[in-house]
């Protein structure tokens, strides 16, 4: 794993409007609420956290399917927010998408060589029919699909083998970034394992970076470098994989990982107990969001907002416990 930094995040926001009524008071979905975090070149930094709490709109953020509206997103030295639609197209094949429903995100009318051709025909003109189709054989093998199944239509495949053809089309224009939202939570658990493998192997192979996007901790625990927690669009806590899991500092860290079942009756993992629902994104609480459900929350948490400090090389934390 390198250390050159390959996205940097800083600050960014994106609020979705309620109404669109000019005689209502406008109100806003806070999805992602000024988050900053780094991907080093070569690393898997999964980013975890309940449903709605803007893990996807982050992904969607740093591969421009939907603008920001305020920060930078910096991609190799780049910020991203400054670019035309037209320098959008090179970037655009650096960084690719593997998406949750294999299903829905593959055309249904197209068989595999042309879903797999297509990027190829857009970003690279010049290339032959002949080239096209060893390149698309080359990778399908290597992501575990015969070339025997070029002519098959998506329905034709298990989930499992449509999301193996999902990869093989993020990976096909050479992507230096992946962002992987959900990839494997639609699949069966004997499944996850093997396409979790393949990414692992794929990674190594072609020197990828990931942000792997999941609400499920085991599975960020089998695949990450580092993990970052978020909660009603901000992280709450970024560390290592061996810090978040072994010594978590957020009480709403350690709340997810005590939800974990465990097979080792042994092992034994704080229990935190969350008080009610998580608040609605477009009326959060002042101070710590969390401090509505936290059982370790302290008048100061519900008038200041919590910054992120670092406690040691491998962790930091956004908590007035510390």
């Amino acid at each position: 794993m390198g250390n050159n930094v390959l996205i940097d995040i800083k600050d960014v926001k994106k609020h979705f409007p309620l109404s669109k009524s000019w005689f209502e008071e406008k109100q806003y979905v806070k999805a992602v609420d000024g988050i900053s975090f780094s991907i080093n070149q070569g690393e898997t930094f999964g980013l975890v956290g309940e449903s709605g709490c803007g893990k996807s709109t982050t992904g969607r953020l740093i591969n421009g399917l939907i603008k920001s509206d305020t920060g930078e997103v910096i991609f190799n030295g780049k910020d991203l927010a400054s670019l035309s639609e037209k320098q959008w197209k090179a970037y655009r094949k650096k960084m690719q998408m593997i998406f949750q429903d294999p299903y829905a995100s593959l055309s249904p009318r197209m068989k595999v060589k042309d879903i797999l051709m297509e990027p190829l025909t857009i970003h690279f003109p010049r290339m032959s029919k002949q080239e096209k189709i060893e390149t698309v054989k080359n990778l399908l093998d290597k992501c575990g699909i015969s070339e025997f199944h070029l002519n098959k239509y998506p329905h034709e495949f298990s989930g499992g083998q449509r999301q193996r053809i999902s990869i093989a089309r993020a990976l096909i224009l050479q992507p230096e970034l992946i962002i992987a939202d959900e990839a494997v939570s639609a699949l069966d658990v004997s499944i996850q394992s093997q396409i979790l493998n393949l990414m692992k192997n794929l990674q190594k192979e072609f020197n990828l970076t990931y942000l792997f996007i999941s609400h499920d901790l085991s599975v960020v625990e089998h695949i990450s470098d580092r993990v970052g927690v978020m909660y009603l669009g901000n992280l709450i806590e970024v560390a290592s994989k061996q810090s978040i899991f072994k010594d978590p500092k957020h009480p709403y860290t350690k709340s997810l990982l005590a939800s974990i079942p465990q097979p080792d009756p042994s092992v034994k993992r704080e229990r935190i107990s969350l008080k009610g629902e998580i608040p609605s994104p477009s009326n959060p609480p002042t101070g710590c969001k969390f401090h509505t459900r936290c059982p370790l929350a302290m008048d100061v948490c519900k008038e200041k907002v919590p910054i992120m400090q670092k406690l040691n090389e491998n962790q930091q934390v956004a908590c007035h416990l510390y």
